[in-house]
């Protein structure tokens, strides 16, 4: 079986070079090995099925080696080591009966050798530490094969945690890539739209058309709102958390009766009875509109189209509060404990539309606030309470 390779650094030398000098603790590794041992060269050596690159190095020996210089791989021993994953020591190649004749020795003029795999957590072979010298060294002792592999070890733990931040840097930037594009790929064409919808509605005269620009108006909005959605998970989940704006204290009822306003002209056959306190409040205002305009919306999705919707925003205790509650079927039991997550419902029905984001992102801008959501569902009534600290 063919040894395994390290994904990470495989097809970039120049990588494997600089994941080994960011490991501050090499230079004194291999200064270590060359005191402790008597030898004059050590190295840090990426090993491929093709290449055998220094990538730390200490030479004492005048060897000619620098950090990115190449051996021929067939000449090494470590080619070797590459298949067999075994370390290898030698203290005299003279009396070495396996390696007497050894092309290596010969082709280099070594007399003591000993190397070491560097073997990553996922099983990936990245390379050797190694030290020659042209005299006979004692080297075959416990002591000494016990700290080649310590540092082995070492080694292999810091390149497995360069591996994963370098991992995590290249998620984050993809994150925001996303992100971005997202907002951008998507918004745009749907300006347009909402422009061009806009400026035939002012020029269009039969009722079928206005009709029909009316319905397309409708859909822009919704897809608009999909996409902020789409847009906040994507922060929640992938970005660290919604970002919040915290002003100073501000007056809470103007944008609470936007919102109400707004969602009202947007459902005419539809009740929604609002008292609210004239609080004041540190917070992000545009945020907690947002928060009760997904509450309002999953109330009008789920609620009795019969029954009103009441909202009601107090202040008590330190806390102010929002509290959104419809009639209807209550929330599953099953679905409740689950019901501020992403793609979750309050009701199981085919045909509602939406992704199941709004209380997942009204969850989160709760959060974001030091405040909670909490929901009660029965048989009369079903409630959403958003509370905060009123500070």
């Amino acid at each position: 079986m063919p040894p395994i390779e390290s994904h990470a650094l495989n097809d970039n030398p120049a990588a494997a070079v600089e994941a080994i000098a960011q490991i501050t603790a090499v230079p004194t590794i291999l200064d270590v090995v060359c005191r402790t041992t008597g030898m004059l060269f050590a190295a840090v050596a990426r090993v491929t099925a093709d290449r055998w690159i220094a990538c730390g190095v200490q030479d004492n020996l005048a060897f000619g080696l620098e950090p990115g210089g190449e051996l021929k791989i067939e000449t090494t021993i470590c080619n070797e080591i590459r298949d067999h994953r075994q370390p290898v020591i030698i203290d005299n190649v003279a009396e070495d009966p396996a390696y007497s004749s050894h092309h290596t020795p010969a082709i280099y003029g070594l007399q003591s050798y000993i190397s070491v795999p560097i073997t990553l957590a996922d099983g990936s072979f990245f390379g050797t530490l190694c030290a020659i010298d042209t005299v006979p060294r004692k080297l075959n002792t416990p002591e000494i094969a016990g700290m080649f592999q310590l540092f082995a070890n070492l080694i292999a733990f810091h390149l497995d945690a360069h591996d994963r931040i370098d991992q995590e840097r290249q998620g984050s930037e993809l994150r925001e890539q996303f992100i971005a594009v997202l907002g951008h790929d998507l918004r745009n064409p749907l300006a347009s739209l909402d422009a061009g919808t806009r400026m035939l509605q002012r020029s269009v005269t039969d009722d079928k058309s206005k009709t029909v620009l009316g319905l397309m108006q409708n859909s822009i909005s919704r897809m608009s709102g999909l996409i902020d959605n789409v847009l906040d998970f994507a922060r929640g989940r992938l970005g660290g958390g919604i970002a919040i704006e915290q002003a100073d204290r501000v007056p809470l009822r103007p944008v609470l009766e936007q919102v109400v306003a707004e969602l009202s002209l947007a459902n005419p056959g539809r009740r929604i009875e609002a008292d609210l306190t004239e609080a004041m409040v540190r917070c992000d205002e545009g945020r907690i509109g947002q928060l009760l305009s997904n509450l309002l919306a999953n109330a009008l999705t789920h609620g009795d189209p019969e029954a009103p919707i009441r909202v009601r925003s107090t202040t008590s205790g330190g806390l102010f509060e929002i509290a959104v509650t419809n009639a209807g079927e209550p929330i599953p039991e099953a679905v409740v404990k689950d019901l501020f997550k992403p793609f979750v419902r309050a009701s199981a029905r085919a045909n509602l539309q939406g992704l199941g984001l709004g209380l997942y992102i009204a969850s989160e801008i709760a959060k974001a606030h030091k405040g909670r959501l909490l929901v009660t569902s029965t048989t009369e009534e079903t409630c959403f309470t958003f509370q905060m600290p009123q500070q």
